[in-house]
């Protein structure tokens, strides 16, 4: 695995980790994980067997992504974010094998999660959307939406570029245009 950085208290042990991505030292990154090209895996960070990563994601320190997790392109998680794949968690004896149980969760590209989030098995956060810090994610979160408290509910919309837009859904930032959709908020025309 050329280009690959690992701390020399990192554990790397996958064979899918593209080229340019840092794993951070005590981060420990499972075998069958799939992480690509330029990410960065902070410390104490878990990448469980079976989670999917894609280029660019951020994975702050102390996050654990778990079998069934996706994150596409460009997503961030901060600090201590938390991420489940599995509905009803138990220890007991009579729960062995119930791994069919579990749900996948998608996070589209260019989603971020705040520090502390909770996201909840079985949701997809849509691309470019803002799930501010401490918030507790139940279910589906729409394109560019920014979703807070507990459980989350939605008092806006985000930019790509990650700053909240006005009423006309217009940046002021980068002065991308938005239309809404059934499925969230969609640009409207270029910047510029």
């Amino acid at each position: 695995m050329a280009e690959v950085f690992v701390h020399p208290h990192g554990i790397n042990e996958s064979e899918s980790v593209g080229d340019g991505t840092r794993i951070w030292a005590w981060a420990h990154v499972m075998p069958g994980a799939v992480i690509g090209c330029h990410c960065n895996i902070g410390e104490g960070a878990y990448v469980e067997g079976g989670a999917v990563l894609g280029d660019h994601v951020t994975v702050k320190n102390g996050v654990c992504i778990w079998d069934l997790v996706t994150c596409e392109n460009y997503v961030f998680l901060g600090p201590n974010a938390v991420l489940t794949n599995d509905p009803v968690p138990r220890s007991h004896p009579d729960y062995k094998g119930r791994q069919e149980k579990w749900l996948p969760t998608r996070l589209r590209e260019g989603a971020t999660v705040g520090a502390n989030a909770t996201i909840v098995c079985g949701v997809t956060l849509g691309r470019w959307c803002f799930v501010g810090a401490g918030t507790v994610v139940t279910r589906d979160v729409p394109a560019h939406a920014l979703v807070v408290g507990n459980p989350a509910h939605h008092i806006g919309w985000v930019c790509r570029c990650g700053h909240r837009l006005a009423d006309d859904l217009r940046c002021s930032a980068c002065e991308r245009a938005y239309r809404r959709e059934d499925d969230g908020i969609r640009p409207r025309e270029a910047p510029g």
